[in-house]
């Protein structure tokens, strides 16, 4: 026992973690033990020498379960000290920010935010369409004649022919909703309508994919001093500025008629930067115009009866001109840097009273 017990308290010693430890217990104090097999042997001993030999063995089983439970709280308490200095914190690093400080709206989102701001305060209603369109609604609807340079495949992206021969296409522009809209709401008509739109052109300038936001008005009464004053509050407050002077001249497009582009006024003596509202500068902002009687007759509302007016601008471009970003091509690279540089907090949101740009 003496030799039984100084090798156990050897492996004991020796032990260097818990899972070591705990193979020497179960081999001296298992089932089938060295110190368990001892005391099988009481059974079978005389009164005389049970006696003796009793105490002996039970003494040996105390010492080593003591000598177990020692070693096992040591290889613990190293553990934990072992643990501790393993997941220390550096406290003097700065706190990482939350994900509402780190994240960051496009600007793209952030400008359709703005817009929706603005006009809702003028009361009017925000309208969606499908990215594919039929030749109808993209086109015929709004008076392109056959032969329009703009049907052509070198401008649009058109769909391989359907069954019935017909061809879809990614819409070029926004106007499909109007009518759409024109189809299926009854006059008086006042909506923005904010989209994607595909062409097929791409430089510093131009993408493939891009933005546009159009409006329309519709009622009895609707004429081009109204179309006025809501184009020049909407780029005062757009730009942020207290008065801006704009230019009206004539124009051509065939959906509406009479058809003006706008320029507004602005300074370009700053190398790089641009200014509204003040300068001698002029720069053509948008396009507008009276619709055409043809295309209320597309939409099934009579001319005689009722009139509108339209616009269109692209988001991507007045995005560009008031927050000084020079390639619209960034706007679709995915960058988290330029993102990070040219984005939005996202609890930043757009009011008139708070603000547009924060």
């Amino acid at each position: 026992m003496e030799t039984l017990e100084s090798n156990l308290m050897a492996e004991i010693a020796a032990a260097s973690d818990e899972p070591a430890i705990e193979s020497v217990r179960i081999a001296a104090l298992g089932k089938k033990g060295s110190v368990s097999e001892l005391l099988k042997t009481l059974g079978s001993m005389s009164p005389e020498d049970r006696q003796v030999k009793g105490p002996a063995i039970n003494g040996l089983k105390n010492r080593i379960a003591d000598a177990l439970a020692a070693r096992k709280a040591e290889l613990k308490d190293a553990a934990t000290t072992a643990r501790l200095a393993a997941e220390k914190l550096d406290v003097t690093l700065p706190v990482r920010q939350s994900p509402a400080e780190r994240g960051r709206i496009h600007p793209i989102s952030q400008v359709i935010d703005e817009i929706a701001a603005i006009f809702g305060d003028m009361g009017f209603s925000i309208a969606e369409g499908p990215d594919v369109e039929t030749d109808h609604y993209n086109f015929t609807a709004l008076n392109f004649p056959e032969g329009h340079p703009a049907r052509e495949m070198h401008d649009t992206f058109f769909f391989p022919p359907g069954e019935d021969g017909t061809r879809k296409l990614l819409r070029t522009h926004t106007s499909p909703v109007q009518i759409r809209t024109m189809e299926t709401q009854q006059p008086p008509i006042r909506i923005v309508i904010p989209g994607k739109t595909y062409r097929q052109d791409s430089d510093a300038t131009h993408s493939p994919m891009f933005h546009q936001v159009e409006g329309l008005v519709i009622d009895r009464s609707a004429n081009v001093a109204n179309m006025r004053w809501v184009l020049e509050e909407f780029c005062k407050a757009f730009f942020e500025v207290p008065q801006l002077n704009m230019r009206f001249r004539p124009s051509f497009f065939p959906f509406t008629e009479p058809s003006l582009e706008v320029d507004i006024q602005c300074d370009r003596s700053r190398p790089g930067e641009v200014r509204f509202g003040e300068g001698n500068d002029w720069m053509e902002i948008l396009g507008c115009g009276m619709v055409h009687p043809n295309v209320l007759r597309f939409a099934g509302l009579d001319p005689d009866e009722y009139q509108g007016f339209a616009w269109g601008m692209g988001i991507d471009r007045i995005a560009m001109l008031k927050y000084g970003m020079p390639d619209l091509r960034a706007f679709f690279d995915a960058d988290v840097r330029w993102l990070s540089h040219y984005g939005f907090r996202p609890l930043d949101m757009p009011t008139l009273f708070g603000g547009l740009s924060q």
